[in-house]
Protein backbone atom coordinates (compact mmCIF):
# COMPACT_ATOMS: atom_id res chain seq x y z
CA UNK A 1 0.00 0.00 0.00
CA UNK A 2 1.90 3.02 -1.23
CA UNK A 3 1.21 6.73 -0.90
CA UNK A 4 -0.12 8.53 -3.95
CA UNK A 5 1.77 11.64 -4.96
CA UNK A 6 1.69 13.81 -8.01
CA UNK A 7 5.14 12.53 -9.05
CA UNK A 8 4.82 8.81 -8.31
CA UNK A 9 4.44 6.50 -11.31
CA UNK A 10 2.78 3.81 -9.24
CA UNK A 11 2.11 4.44 -5.59
CA UNK A 12 0.53 2.93 -2.55
CA UNK A 13 -2.59 5.02 -2.66
CA UNK A 14 -2.96 4.36 -6.37
CA UNK A 15 -3.28 0.67 -5.62
CA UNK A 16 -5.17 1.27 -2.41
CA UNK A 17 -7.93 2.74 -4.52
CA UNK A 18 -7.80 -0.33 -6.76
CA UNK A 19 -6.25 1.64 -9.59
CA UNK A 20 -9.33 3.84 -9.85
CA UNK A 21 -7.28 7.05 -10.06
CA UNK A 22 -5.98 8.35 -13.37
CA UNK A 23 -3.04 10.36 -14.64
CA UNK A 24 -5.42 13.08 -15.74
CA UNK A 25 -6.81 13.43 -12.23
CA UNK A 26 -3.32 13.54 -10.78
CA UNK A 27 -2.28 16.28 -13.15
CA UNK A 28 -5.36 18.32 -12.28
CA UNK A 29 -4.90 18.38 -8.54
CA UNK A 30 -3.51 21.65 -7.31
CA UNK A 31 -1.51 21.64 -4.06
CA UNK A 32 -3.88 22.34 -1.20
CA UNK A 33 -2.95 23.08 2.38
CA UNK A 34 -6.00 23.66 4.55
CA UNK A 35 -6.25 26.31 7.22
CA UNK A 36 -7.35 23.52 9.60
CA UNK A 37 -10.00 25.63 11.32
CA UNK A 38 -12.41 22.68 11.13
CA UNK A 39 -9.86 20.30 12.66
CA UNK A 40 -8.98 22.83 15.35
CA UNK A 41 -12.63 23.12 16.36
CA UNK A 42 -12.96 19.34 16.55
CA UNK A 43 -9.84 19.06 18.70
CA UNK A 44 -11.31 21.53 21.18
CA UNK A 45 -14.69 19.75 21.17
CA UNK A 46 -13.04 16.36 21.67
CA UNK A 47 -11.01 17.51 24.69
CA UNK A 48 -13.94 16.72 26.97
CA UNK A 49 -13.66 13.02 26.10
CA UNK A 50 -11.41 11.09 28.50
CA UNK A 51 -9.76 8.56 26.15
CA UNK A 52 -7.98 8.72 22.84
CA UNK A 53 -10.30 5.99 21.48
CA UNK A 54 -13.34 8.13 22.23
CA UNK A 55 -11.72 11.16 20.62
CA UNK A 56 -10.83 9.16 17.50
CA UNK A 57 -14.40 7.90 17.24
CA UNK A 58 -15.87 11.39 17.79
CA UNK A 59 -13.62 13.17 15.28
CA UNK A 60 -13.92 10.47 12.62
CA UNK A 61 -17.72 10.54 12.96
CA UNK A 62 -17.76 14.34 12.67
CA UNK A 63 -15.87 14.10 9.37
CA UNK A 64 -18.43 11.83 7.72
CA UNK A 65 -19.57 13.30 4.45
CA UNK A 66 -16.18 14.86 3.65
CA UNK A 67 -15.35 14.19 0.02
CA UNK A 68 -12.87 11.59 -1.13
CA UNK A 69 -9.80 12.77 -3.00
CA UNK A 70 -6.54 11.11 -3.87
CA UNK A 71 -3.27 12.61 -5.06
CA UNK A 72 -3.15 15.20 -2.29
CA UNK A 73 0.40 14.66 -1.06
CA UNK A 74 3.24 16.52 -2.75
CA UNK A 75 6.64 15.02 -3.45
CA UNK A 76 8.43 12.25 -5.27
CA UNK A 77 11.78 10.57 -5.86
CA UNK A 78 12.94 13.66 -7.76
CA UNK A 79 10.59 16.30 -6.35
CA UNK A 80 10.93 17.97 -2.98
CA UNK A 81 8.44 16.81 -0.37
CA UNK A 82 6.01 19.42 0.95
CA UNK A 83 4.01 18.93 4.11
CA UNK A 84 0.27 18.90 3.39
CA UNK A 85 -2.50 19.16 5.96
CA UNK A 86 -6.07 19.52 4.77
CA UNK A 87 -9.53 19.00 6.20
CA UNK A 88 -11.68 19.27 3.09
CA UNK A 89 -10.85 15.97 1.34
CA UNK A 90 -9.15 12.68 2.19
CA UNK A 91 -8.11 9.34 0.85
CA UNK A 92 -8.25 6.35 3.18
CA UNK A 93 -4.78 6.87 4.66
CA UNK A 94 -4.86 10.65 5.01
CA UNK A 95 -8.25 10.32 6.70
CA UNK A 96 -6.79 7.98 9.33
CA UNK A 97 -3.69 10.13 9.76
CA UNK A 98 -5.69 13.34 10.19
CA UNK A 99 -8.13 11.86 12.69
CA UNK A 100 -5.38 10.23 14.74
CA UNK A 101 -3.26 13.40 14.79
CA UNK A 102 -6.26 15.43 15.95
CA UNK A 103 -7.29 12.87 18.59
CA UNK A 104 -3.89 12.90 20.31
CA UNK A 105 -3.58 16.68 20.15
CA UNK A 106 -4.33 18.48 23.38
CA UNK A 107 -4.56 21.78 21.53
CA UNK A 108 -4.92 22.76 17.85
CA UNK A 109 -1.34 24.06 17.89
CA UNK A 110 0.06 20.52 18.24
CA UNK A 111 -1.92 19.01 15.37
CA UNK A 112 0.62 19.58 12.59
CA UNK A 113 3.52 18.17 14.63
CA UNK A 114 1.44 15.07 15.36
CA UNK A 115 0.57 14.65 11.69
CA UNK A 116 4.24 14.89 10.70
CA UNK A 117 5.17 12.23 13.26
CA UNK A 118 2.41 9.90 12.05
CA UNK A 119 3.01 10.33 8.32
CA UNK A 120 6.81 10.41 8.28
CA UNK A 121 9.41 8.18 9.92
CA UNK A 122 10.81 10.17 12.85
CA UNK A 123 8.74 13.14 11.70
CA UNK A 124 11.20 14.04 8.93
CA UNK A 125 9.35 15.63 6.01
CA UNK A 126 11.08 13.94 3.09
CA UNK A 127 9.76 11.64 0.40
CA UNK A 128 11.94 8.71 1.42
CA UNK A 129 10.93 9.13 5.07
CA UNK A 130 7.21 9.02 4.26
CA UNK A 131 5.48 5.81 5.36
CA UNK A 132 4.72 4.70 1.81
CA UNK A 133 3.62 1.17 2.74
CA UNK A 134 1.00 0.78 5.43
CA UNK A 135 2.90 -2.05 7.09
CA UNK A 136 5.75 0.41 7.70
CA UNK A 137 3.19 3.04 8.74
CA UNK A 138 2.08 0.63 11.45
CA UNK A 139 5.60 -0.34 12.49
CA UNK A 140 6.77 3.24 12.80
CA UNK A 141 3.68 4.39 14.70
CA UNK A 142 4.14 1.52 17.13
CA UNK A 143 7.79 2.49 17.58
CA UNK A 144 6.85 6.10 18.36
CA UNK A 145 4.14 4.89 20.78
CA UNK A 146 1.25 6.40 18.83
CA UNK A 147 -0.36 2.97 18.38
CA UNK A 148 0.03 -0.66 19.37
CA UNK A 149 -0.74 -3.83 17.45
CA UNK A 150 -3.85 -5.76 18.47
CA UNK A 151 -3.42 -9.54 18.35
CA UNK A 152 -6.06 -12.27 18.36
CA UNK A 153 -5.85 -16.00 18.97
CA UNK A 154 -5.92 -17.60 15.56
CA UNK A 155 -3.64 -15.05 13.89
CA UNK A 156 -1.25 -16.40 11.26
CA UNK A 157 2.14 -15.34 9.92
CA UNK A 158 2.62 -14.44 6.26
CA UNK A 159 5.31 -12.66 4.29
CA UNK A 160 4.82 -9.99 1.67
CA UNK A 161 7.38 -8.86 -0.90
CA UNK A 162 6.41 -5.41 -2.12
CA UNK A 163 7.52 -3.44 -5.18
CA UNK A 164 4.44 -1.29 -5.90
CA UNK A 165 5.98 2.02 -4.85
CA UNK A 166 8.21 3.30 -7.62
CA UNK A 167 11.57 4.47 -6.35
CA UNK A 168 11.81 2.33 -3.22
CA UNK A 169 12.95 -0.99 -4.62
CA UNK A 170 11.98 -4.41 -3.22
CA UNK A 171 11.06 -4.83 0.45
CA UNK A 172 10.02 -7.89 2.47
CA UNK A 173 7.49 -7.64 5.29
CA UNK A 174 6.90 -10.51 7.75
CA UNK A 175 3.33 -9.90 8.89
CA UNK A 176 1.12 -11.38 11.60
CA UNK A 177 -2.41 -11.14 10.25
CA UNK A 178 -5.93 -11.93 11.45
CA UNK A 179 -8.09 -14.17 9.23
CA UNK A 180 -11.52 -12.75 8.41
CA UNK A 181 -13.38 -15.46 10.30
CA UNK A 182 -11.24 -14.88 13.41
CA UNK A 183 -11.99 -11.15 13.30
CA UNK A 184 -15.74 -11.72 13.04
CA UNK A 185 -15.70 -14.34 15.81
CA UNK A 186 -13.99 -11.89 18.18
CA UNK A 187 -15.93 -8.67 17.71
CA UNK A 188 -16.02 -8.27 21.49
CA UNK A 189 -12.24 -7.63 21.42
CA UNK A 190 -12.61 -4.67 19.08
CA UNK A 191 -12.91 -1.05 20.18
CA UNK A 192 -14.29 1.97 18.37
CA UNK A 193 -11.32 3.87 17.00
CA UNK A 194 -9.19 0.81 16.23
CA UNK A 195 -7.42 1.16 12.88
CA UNK A 196 -8.08 -1.77 10.56
CA UNK A 197 -5.89 -2.57 7.57
CA UNK A 198 -7.10 -4.86 4.81
CA UNK A 199 -4.34 -7.08 3.43
CA UNK A 200 -4.36 -7.34 -0.34
CA UNK A 201 -4.00 -10.55 -2.32
CA UNK A 202 -1.83 -8.71 -4.84
CA UNK A 203 1.69 -10.11 -4.82
CA UNK A 204 3.58 -6.80 -4.90
CA UNK A 205 1.62 -4.88 -2.26
CA UNK A 206 0.79 -5.16 1.45
CA UNK A 207 -2.66 -3.55 1.93
CA UNK A 208 -5.41 -2.24 -0.32
CA UNK A 209 -7.42 -0.14 2.17
CA UNK A 210 -7.57 1.15 5.75
CA UNK A 211 -10.18 2.67 8.04
CA UNK A 212 -11.54 2.77 11.57
CA UNK A 213 -13.61 0.31 13.56
CA UNK A 214 -16.98 1.81 14.52
CA UNK A 215 -20.25 0.49 15.91
CA UNK A 216 -23.87 1.20 15.09
CA UNK A 217 -25.68 -0.40 18.01
CA UNK A 218 -24.60 -4.04 17.79
CA UNK A 219 -23.49 -3.76 14.16
CA UNK A 220 -19.79 -3.70 13.36
CA UNK A 221 -19.00 -0.86 10.97
CA UNK A 222 -16.09 0.37 8.87
CA UNK A 223 -15.67 4.15 9.01
CA UNK A 224 -13.51 5.12 6.07
CA UNK A 225 -12.81 7.41 3.13
CA UNK A 226 -14.35 5.46 0.27
CA UNK A 227 -13.13 6.04 -3.28
CA UNK A 228 -16.13 4.24 -4.79
CA UNK A 229 -18.63 6.20 -2.67
CA UNK A 230 -16.72 9.49 -3.05
CA UNK A 231 -16.83 10.44 0.64
CA UNK A 232 -16.14 9.48 4.25
CA UNK A 233 -18.90 7.20 5.50
CA UNK A 234 -19.88 4.24 7.66
CA UNK A 235 -20.33 0.88 5.97
CA UNK A 236 -21.26 -2.59 7.21
CA UNK A 237 -18.01 -4.39 7.98
CA UNK A 238 -19.51 -7.76 7.04
CA UNK A 239 -20.59 -6.40 3.66
CA UNK A 240 -17.21 -4.80 3.00
CA UNK A 241 -15.31 -7.98 3.85
CA UNK A 242 -17.46 -10.11 1.55
CA UNK A 243 -17.60 -7.60 -1.30
CA UNK A 244 -13.82 -7.23 -1.36
CA UNK A 245 -13.05 -10.89 -0.68
CA UNK A 246 -10.90 -9.98 2.29
CA UNK A 247 -8.84 -12.86 3.70
CA UNK A 248 -6.71 -11.09 6.29
CA UNK A 249 -6.67 -7.88 8.30
CA UNK A 250 -4.44 -6.24 10.88
CA UNK A 251 -5.45 -4.02 13.78
CA UNK A 252 -3.78 -1.06 15.47
CA UNK A 253 -5.09 0.59 18.62
CA UNK A 254 -4.27 4.26 19.30
CA UNK A 255 -2.29 4.77 22.49
CA UNK A 256 -2.96 7.44 25.07
CA UNK A 257 -0.59 10.40 24.63
CA UNK A 258 2.32 10.33 27.09
CA UNK A 259 1.18 13.43 28.98
CA UNK A 260 -2.30 11.98 29.50
CA UNK A 261 -0.91 8.63 30.62
CA UNK A 262 1.43 10.37 33.09
CA UNK A 263 -1.46 12.33 34.61
CA UNK A 264 -3.47 9.12 35.10
CA UNK A 265 -0.49 7.47 36.78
Amino acid sequence: MAIMTVDSRLSRRTVLQLFAGSAALAAGVAPAIADEERIGALILEAKRLPSVAQRVDFIAAALRGTRYRGYTLIGGPRRKEKFVARDDAFDCVTFCETVLAAAIAGEPATFEANLRTIRYHNGVVAWRERNHYFFEWGQHNVENKTCRWVAMDGSVDIQKTVTAQYGLGRRKFPMTVIPREVLLANKNQLAAGDIIGFVTQRKNLDYFHVGFIAFGGDELLLRHASQSRHRVLDESMDRFLVKNRVRYVTLLRPEEPAATSAKKA
